[in-house]
C-alpha cells in the first residue's frame, strides 16, 4: 500500500510536471508572436510614408480568456518601443480596415471636390465663350493686346486626417507621418496638374536641379514615381504662349552630385510665353511670382528659364526685391552650360495664377493660406522701385494750390482717344491738374530703365484715365486709394474690361470707374450703317471668334468721348479721392 501510495504520489507529481509545461509552451508561443509583430512594425516604420494597422482583436479575446497577460504587456512595450525607435512617426489609435497596411480611401472627397470645380470651370468658360480662341495670336500679332482667358480654380487636394477611435475601441494601432511639410509632401504627387491655368510642382526633401537635363529631381522622393513634363508659365492650354516655354522634367530618383547647395527655397518660372507685353509681364509672371515668394517671407532663390537679358534688366529691381539677399535669378541655361547641379530643400516649379492681375488662394492646396494680396503687392512695388507716394492728394474745398493730378494715358496705333485735349480741359474745369502722356513711348526712350521711369511718373499722379489696353497695367504704380477710369470701346467688351482691369483695380484698393462708350462715341459709326448687327447686337458677333472681335472692336475703332457725358465721370473720380 505504501508502494502504491508512493506510486500514486509519483504519478501525481508527474501530472503536475505536465501541467507546468503547458503554460511554458504558451508563453514561448506568445513571445514568438510578439517578436514577429515587433519585427514587422520595425520593418514597416523604416518607411517615412508607411501607414501600418495592426489587428489586436485576437489578442483581446485571449486576454478575456485569461491567457493574454504576457501578450498584453508586450503589446504595451511594442507601442512604446515603436514610438522611441521612429522619431518620424506619430502613433494614434482608431477603428479602421482589417488588413495590415490598409490605406485610407478619400476617393469620394476627391471626386466631390473635382466635380464641383469642374462645374465652376465650365461656368467660367461659358461666361467667356467669345474669348475662347483669342490666345492663339494675342502677343504675336498685337503686342498691346492684353485680354486673356480667365483661370478656373485648381482642383482641391484633401488633407490627410486621422479620426480618433470610439471610446474603448483601441484594437488598431495606426502609424501615420506627422503633418510636417516635408514628409507630408513626400506622400503627395510631385506635381498638381489639375489646374486649368498652370501645372505646379511643390517639391520637398533633397531636390536637385540638374540644369544640363532641364530636370528637377527629388532624391528618394516618396511614393510618386511619375515623371512629369512641366512648362513653368501660367497659360496652360494656350499653344502659342506655351510653345515659347522650355519644358522641364520633374521626377523622383537618382541624381548627379550637388555642385551648389542653397538654404532658401527655389521658385522656378519662365519669361517665355507673352513676356514683353506689359500686361502679361505682370499677370503671368510678376504677380504670381510675388505670391509664391511671399509664402516664404521673400526668402527664395529665383530660377528662370528662357532668360532674356533685356527683360531681366528691365525688371531687375523688382526681381531682386523678391529674392533672398537681393540675388539675381539663377539662369537655368547658364547653369547647364557650366555643368552645374543646384540643390535645394524645397522648390516650386511653375507659378499659380487663377485670375488676371490678382492674388487668390488655391482652394484645398497646401498653400491655401494667403499671406499677401494685391495691396501688399503694390506696396512691395513702391518699395522695390523707391516710389515716394503711398497715398494720393486729397482735394480740399478752396485749395487751389494742391490740386489732385490726373494722368490721361494716350495710345498709338489703335483705340485712340481722339479728343484727349478736350477731355483734359474738362478735367481741369472740375478741379484736376492734368497731364496727357504716352507711357509706352516714355518706357521705350528710357531703355532698360523704362519700367522704373514710368513707375516714378505714374506714382506722381492721383488719378488715371485710359482706353482699355495694356498701358492701364501701369495703375499698379499709383498710390493706394488713387482713382482709375477705364474707357471701354463699343462692342460688348464690358466683361473683358472688368476681368482684366476692373476687378484687379478694386483688389488693389483703387477707386475704379468703368466708362462704356455709346455708339455715337465710336468711329465704328462711320464704317457701318446704324442698323448693322455691330450696333444692334454686338455680343452675338463674339461667336465669330476672337480674330473678328479684335479686328473689329479692338483694332478697328477709335474713341471720341462725349465730353459732357464724361464730365460726370471726372466728378465722380474727384469725389472718390475725397473718401
Amino acid at each position: 500500500m505504501a508502494a502504491l501510495g508512493r506510486g500514486a504520489a509519483a504519478a501525481g507529481k508527474g501530472g503536475g510536471g505536465g501541467g507546468d509545461r503547458r503554460p511554458v509552451g504558451s508563453r514561448v508561443l506568445f513571445v514568438a508572436v510578439g517578436c514577429f509583430l515587433f519585427f514587422l512594425v520595425f520593418l514597416l516604420s523604416s518607411r517615412p510614408d508607411a501607414a501600418v494597422v495592426l489587428d489586436a482583436r485576437a489578442a483581446r479575446v485571449r486576454l478575456q480568456q485569461g491567457q493574454g497577460q504576457g501578450l498584453g504587456g508586450r503589446h504595451g512595450n511594442l507601442q512604446q518601443s515603436a514610438e522611441q525607435s521612429s522619431d518620424d512617426m506619430a502613433i494614434t489609435e482608431r477603428v479602421s480596415g482589417e488588413v495590415i497596411g490598409g490605406e485610407r480611401n478619400d476617393g469620394d472627397d476627391v471626386e466631390r471636390h473635382a466635380a464641383a470645380e469642374e462645374a465652376e470651370r465650365e461656368r467660367n468658360a461659358a461666361a467667356v465663350t467669345p474669348n475662347s480662341d483669342k490666345q492663339a495670336q494675342t502677343a504675336a500679332e498685337d503686342p498691346d493686346q492684353d485680354i486673356s482667358m480667365p483661370a478656373a480654380a485648381a482642383t482641391a487636394r484633401p488633407a490627410v486626417q486621422t479620426t480618433p477611435p470610439p471610446h474603448g475601441l483601441s484594437g488598431y494601432i495606426t502609424f501615420t507621418t506627422r503633418a510636417d511639410s516635408v514628409e507630408q509632401q513626400l506622400q503627395q504627387p510631385l506635381c498638381d496638374t489639375s489646374g486649368s491655368r498652370a501645372d505646379v510642382c511643390d517639391l520637398a526633401g533633397d531636390v536637385r536641379m540638374d540644369a544640363n537635363a532641364s530636370a528637377f529631381i527629388v532624391v528618394g522622393g516618396g511614393v510618386d514615381g511619375t515623371t512629369y513634363r512641366v512648362r513653368p508659365y501660367p497659360r496652360k492650354g494656350d499653344a502659342t504662349s506655351m510653345g515659347r516655354v522650355t519644358e522641364l522634367t520633374v521626377r523622383a530618383g537618382a541624381a548627379p552630385r550637388c555642385t551648389a547647395t542653397h538654404a532658401e527655397p527655389a521658385v522656378v518660372f519662365s519669361i517665355g510665353g507673352y513676356a514683353g507685353n506689359l500686361f502679361h509681364d505682370f499677370t503671368d509672371i510678376l504677380v504670381p511670382l510675388y505670391a509664391a515668394a511671399a509664402r516664404y517671407g521673400g526668402g527664395v532663390r529665383l530660377v528662370v528659364t528662357d532668360a532674356s537679358p533685356r527683360w531681366l534688366a528691365r525688371y531687375g529691381a523688382v526681381l531682386r526685391g523678391l529674392s533672398s539677399r537681393h540675388a539675381p535669378p539663377l539662369d537655368l541655361a547658364a547653369a547647364a552650360a557650366a555643368g552645374e547641379v543646384h540643390c535645394f530643400r524645397r522648390a516650386v516649379v511653375g507659378l499659380r495664377a487663377r485670375r488676371e492681375l490678382m492674388i487668390e488662394p488655391e482652394r484645398g492646396s497646401p498653400d491655401d493660406r494667403v499671406v499677401a494680396r494685391m495691396p501688399e503687392f503694390t506696396r512691395f512695388l513702391r518699395r522695390a522701385l523707391s516710389l515716394p507716394r503711398d497715398v494720393p492728394t486729397r482735394p480740399a474745398a478752396g485749395d487751389d494750390v494742391r490740386k489732385p493730378r490726373l494722368l490721361i494715358v494716350s495710345r498709338r496705333g489703335t483705340r485712340l482717344l481722339l479728343n484727349a485735349d478736350a477731355v483734359a480741359r474738362a478735367a481741369e474745369e472740375v478741379g484736376f491738374e492734368v497731364v496727357v502722356s504716352e507711357l509706352s513711348a516714355v518706357a521705350a526712350a528710357a531703355g532698360d530703365d523704362g519700367v522704373a521711369r514710368v513707375a516714378r511718373l505714374v506714382n506722381s499722379f492721383d488719378a488715371m484715365v485710359g482706353v482699355h489696353g495694356a498701358d492701364l497695367t501701369n495703375m499698379v504704380f499709383l498710390p493706394a486709394g488713387a482713382a482709375v477710369v477705364q474707357i471701354v470701346p463699343w462692342g460688348g467688351l464690358q466683361w473683358i474690361a472688368r476681368m482684366d482691369f476692373g476687378d484687379p483695380a478694386e483688389a488693389m484698393g483703387l477707386g475704379y470707374i468703368q466708362y462704356e462708350v455709346a455708339v455715337h462715341e465710336s468711329t465704328l459709326k462711320d464704317k457701318y450703317p446704324r442698323d448693322h448687327e455691330i450696333f444692334t447686337n454686338p455680343t452675338a458677333l463674339h461667336r465669330k471668334g476672337f480674330t473678328f472681335m479684335r479686328n473689329t472692336f479692338l483694332k478697328g475703332q477709335d474713341i471720341v468721348v462725349d465730353v459732357e457725358r464724361f464730365r460726370k465721370v471726372l466728378l465722380q473720380a474727384l469725389e472718390n479721392l475725397k473718401q
